[in-house]
């Protein structure tokens, strides 16, 4: 009998209400055509041996962890990628219990389909195959362990564009057809630098005011105004907008002020602000200006977001 299970989640794209959806705004989000793949084995070790491979077949992480330290974890090691993987592991444990019994042992592989430094859910796509594997809620699993909105669990678990929110702390997830007619003047690109969400979010929670209830209304409007741009110069505008709108929330230059000021065409930060990748309207293909810069990574629409 072949006891080897393979599960798969799609990474994501975070367009509209970066940290605003953390209180309640509307977010549109995209799953990409890249992912991660998770395959287990089953043996008789009562431990799980872990290997963890990169889009270019590298192994970025590899360790033993034993059931004993699923079930009861370390609180004094340092932070690292084991302790990290160790209570996601933990918190899967006291949701389903029934994975760790005397007699068995995990061989468990992931493989990303994306360079893991792409910043396109390393971690989301990770959590939601172990929920797929364990039989639990994903968003249940992300709570109890990393936190944030969750959006990317509803990325990873859905094959096409979604408008997220969180109402009174749960996922509401409305799949929709998003297909602007001047995709081809859509790009993404890398900037090579990897934020953490811990410490934006962070940034985020510290400089929250009383307007953000104002501020979340101005998002979900410009949610929809997005959505339903039907030209690539009503959608620069109401980038244009968001951008603004989120500038001043974090007290913080938008990525084109700050490094693009001669581009001709709409720039906005996705996630993070600051790193990973960035969304680029252009009505003439960019790749020349962004190389020229030093930004090698410039993905047309139609090769990274599943539609």
């Amino acid at each position: 009998m072949d006891t080897k299970q393979t599960f798969y989640s799609n990474g994501k794209l975070l367009i509209t209400a970066e940290y605003l959806v953390l209180d309640g705004a509307k977010a549109l989000a995209l799953p990409t055509k890249f992912g991660q793949n998770l395959i287990v084995e089953k043996n008789n070790t009562a431990q799980i041996s872990w290997k963890s491979y990169d889009a270019d077949g590298s192994i970025w992480f590899e360790d033993n962890i034993s059931f004993t330290e699923i079930e009861k974890p370390s609180t004094t090691d340092e932070e690292s990628i084991r302790k990290t993987l160790i209570k996601i592991l933990h918190e899967a444990f006291l949701l389903n219990p029934d994975f760790i019994k005397e007699n068995t042992g995990y061989q468990i592989t992931t493989e990303l389909t994306f360079p893991k430094k792409w910043g396109l859910g390393t971690s989301s796509t990770l959590i939601n195959n172990i929920a797929q594997w364990l039989q639990i809620d994903a968003f249940t699993l992300l709570e109890n362990s990393f936190g944030g909105s969750g959006y990317d669990i509803a990325c990873a678990q859905n094959d096409s564009p979604i408008i997220y929110q969180r109402k009174s702390g749960k996922p509401k997830v409305e799949t929709i057809h998003y297909h602007p007619n001047f995709t081809d003047s859509i790009y993404f690109v890398y900037l090579n630098k990897k934020q953490s969400s811990k410490t934006a979010i962070a940034n985020y929670q510290r400089n929250k005011t009383s307007d953000n209830e104002k501020n979340i209304a101005k998002i979900d409007k410009l949610t929809q105004e997005i959505i339903h741009a039907k030209t690539t110069h009503a959608m620069a505008a109401s980038i244009a907008k968001h951008e603004a709108i989120m500038s001043t929330i974090l007290e913080t230059n938008t990525v084109k002020e700050d490094l693009f000021s001669d581009f001709i065409g709409e720039i906005k930060s996705l996630g993070a602000w600051g790193g990973d990748f960035i969304m680029v309207l252009s009505e003439i293909n960019p790749k020349t200006y962004f190389i020229s810069k030093g930004y090698q990574t410039v993905i047309p629409y139609k090769d990274i977001i599943l539609e």
